[in-house]
Parts: structure tokens; C-alpha cells; sequence
């Protein structure tokens, strides 16, 4: 039962955490939050099924996802428009 010890859903937000970095746009950091509280209930020594796991997985990653959009996306009727080129100076 790979799927129930916290080191793999703690490596697993390691490594969306990372991905992040490569890839930003908000998305693989909400999946990385959402495994990394995953990882702090089993380590706490919840003993959840499966469902149970991917259920709490898949709440605070959409949870994380819309706060992180609210908070640091682009609005609606919003551009993204720059000043000057970082070239330039």
C-alpha cells in the first residue's frame, strides 16, 4: 500500500513544487499543497482508504488552485501589459 506512507505524497509535493517553478501559472502549486496536507494527515497517523485520500487530495487542490487564481491570476476584462523591456536598461 505505496499509497498510504507520507514520504510518497510529501515527495509527490516536492516535486509538483518544483514543477512549479519550471511551469508557473498557479496550477501544479495548488496539486502540491493538496499533497503536501495529504502527507501531513498520514504523518499525523490518519489511516484513511484510498477514496478517502484522493477525495481530501483533489478538495485542497481545487481549494488552493481557486485561492491562488483569486489572489495572484489575472482578473476578468484584465490584460497583461508591460512598460518597458528589461533589455533596455
Amino acid at each position: 500500500m505505496w499509497w498510504a506512507a507520507w514520504w510518497v505524497w510529501g515527495a509527490a509535493a516536492v516535486a509538483l513544487a518544483i514543477g512549479e517553478t519550471l511551469l508557473p501559472g498557479f496550477v501544479l502549486l495548488g496539486f502540491a499543497l493538496g499533497a503536501g496536507v495529504v502527507a501531513g494527515l498520514l504523518a499525523l497517523g490518519l489511516s484513511v482508504s484510498l477514496p478517502g485520500l484522493l477525495l481530501v487530495f483533489a478538495v485542497v487542490s481545487l481549494g488552493s488552485w481557486l485561492v491562488l487564481r483569486r489572489w495572484a491570476g489575472v482578473y476578468r476584462g484584465q490584460v497583461k501589459t508591460f512598460d518597458r523591456d528589461i533589455n533596455e536598461d
